[in-house]
Formats: structure tokens, sequence, C-alpha cells
């Protein structure tokens, strides 16, 4: 059983600085993928970044030079530094993890709110 507990989420005013964890547990250790996706009110879930096994990572052009993704193998944790918050960022934000390079979701966290507002 593969658990994701995303954490971090909350309010943050334009320009702000937010970081997102995903603690992983279970059996973990056939993930190649990790990553985060996102889900604003009215609009389709979409990927944001992702990092694989090897170490390659992928973002999206919208967040490009502001958000980042860290892993922390020891803990089982992974992160997204959110950096130049901006109110289109806002949205629900989801960790998963795929057993493929790049691959579709197998597993997901709950998802954690961020919004950003002044």
């Amino acid at each position: 059983q593969v658990q994701l507990v995303e954490s971090g989420g909350g309010l943050v005013q334009p320009g702000g600085s937010l970081r997102l964890s995903c603690a992983a547990s279970g059996s973990i250790f056939s993930f190649n993928t990790r990553g985060w996706y996102r889900q604003a009110p009215g609009k389709q879930r979409e990927l944001v970044a992702s990092v694989t096994s090897g170490g390659g990572t992928n973002y999206a052009d919208s967040v490009k030079g502001r958000f980042t993704l860290s892993r922390d193998n020891a803990k089982n944790t992974m992160y997204l530094q959110m950096n130049s918050l901006k109110p289109e960022d806002t949205a629900v934000y989801y960790c998963y993890a795929s057993h493929y390079d790049w691959g579709t979701p197998n597993y997901w966290g709950q998802g954690t709110q961020v919004t950003v507002s002044s």
C-alpha cells in the first residue's frame, strides 16, 4: 500500500513563497517518476513539475524559473519550492508517483490548497 501525503499549502501574498512537501510511505522503491499536478477551479488538472529517479526534471513553462523540485531520499520526501508566486498559481496541488519514466500517475496524494492573494 502506497501513501502520498502533502503538506505546506496555505495563503500567501503575490510575490511570496511556499514550500510544499510530499511524504511517501509503503512500496515506493518502484517509483521512476514523482512530481506535482495542480488544479484550479473550473480548469483541468495540469502537470507542474516532475523528476525521474535518474534525476531528470521537467517544469511547466508557467513555473520555470520560479518553482524548484527537490528530494530527500532518506526521508522519502519530495519538495516543491515555489517562489515569486502569482494569483494564477492558486490551485489545489497534488503530488503523484509513477512506475514509469515520465509516466502517468499511478498514485496520488490528497491535495493541498495554495491561495495567492493580497
